[in-house]
């Protein structure tokens, strides 16, 4: 049992992201890598190392695992992907808790946030998004040859199929994503990033929306999950944020994580009795010095996924959070 723990541990957190790729939830992921653990554990006496590697071995076990627990369930959309944007940013808040949303990623959960895979684009949500769109095996074909770069053959293996009938679902896969690829979500160097996030962070503590606009593109996304509403352009995003802060009041405070490879704030908001509470997770897309999208996330489950604390840290400014 030593050996096969020292032999599997090393791959635990690639195939959680993995997992993740598959099924769009970081909670069911979990569940899968310890269900491959599980079977690969049961089968290790047989294990061959001359026909795969416990890489190889390990990742045909994980998908055929995500394949199965895929089997009959809903696509995982953000609402940009169930129809068109909202024309009344007052529009009621109401969250749809029944619809199986998207889930960030936390980069704190690989033991390297810079993973060269995650570095590729291949967590971004916005390509998550377009790979829910797809058949589950168009999907494992997808990941395990354009992601992980497993060859025709190997893949074939995997899902106990021929060469030409992987290359096939490549095809229709690269086509039902519409052109989306890594390269095309990715995020521009990491000076931009942070001179962008600073201003906006600057700007959202202080409830400036007139500064917060002057950062967006012409065309900006909002969602908010679990909420199955979005919009589109800065006039909406702009008198979104006019309500919140007219109903949350100003003196927000906001600290830095990341997620899904892309930058991402943490949102604190005063309470009644002016302690600041935990209320949301932003996930920035970046493009231009320009915030192009953000995807608020205020689901208790997805915050407690980033093990993110309930009062921000005390500033040396005023000495209190």
């Amino acid at each position: 049992m030593q050996d096969f723990a020292a032999r599997t541990e090393p791959h635990r957190r690639e195939l959680l992201a993995h997992c993740y790729r598959m099924l769009g939830s970081v909670h069911e992921a979990e569940d899968l890598v310890q269900e491959t653990l599980v079977r690969a554990w049961k089968a290790w006496a047989g294990y061959d190392p001359a026909r795969a590697s416990v890489r190889t071995w390990l990742y045909r076990i994980a998908t055929n695992a995500c394949l199965t627990a895929l089997e009959g369930r809903a696509r995982r959309p953000l609402p940009s992907g169930l129809g068109g944007p909202a024309g009344d940013p007052g529009a009621p808040l109401t969250p749809s808790f029944e619809i199986p949303w998207l889930q960030p990623f936390p980069d704190a959960r690989l033991d390297d946030p810079g993973l060269r895979l995650a570095r590729r684009g291949t967590l971004r949500l916005a390509l998550l998004a377009a790979m829910q769109t797809l058949p589950p095996k168009q999907r494992a074909v997808l990941i395990l040859r354009d992601v992980l770069e497993f060859s025709a053959a190997e893949v074939a293996g995997f899902l106990d199929t021929t060469p030409a009938a992987v290359n096939s679902a490549l095809q229709r896969a690269r086509a039902g994503l519409g052109g989306l690829s890594a390269d095309e979500v990715a995020e521009p160097d990491d000076t931009a990033v942070e001179a962008v996030l600073d201003r906006y962070v600057r700007a959202f503590e202080r409830a400036d929306v007139a500064g917060l606009v002057e950062l967006l593109t012409d065309d900006v996304v909002m969602e908010m999950p679990p909420v199955p509403l979005w919009f589109r352009g800065r006039d909406g995003y702009g008198r979104f944020l006019e309500r919140l802060f007219a109903l949350r009041g100003p003196g927000w405070r906001m600290t830095r994580t990341a997620a899904n490879g892309q930058p991402a704030l943490v949102a604190y908001c005063r309470d009644d009795a002016g302690v600041h509470r935990l209320h949301t997770l932003q996930v920035f897309t970046v493009t231009g010095s320009r915030v192009a999208h953000n995807v608020v996330f205020a689901d208790p489950a997805v915050l407690a996924a980033f093990d993110l604390p309930a009062q921000p840290a005390a500033r040396a400014s005023d000495g209190r959070p």
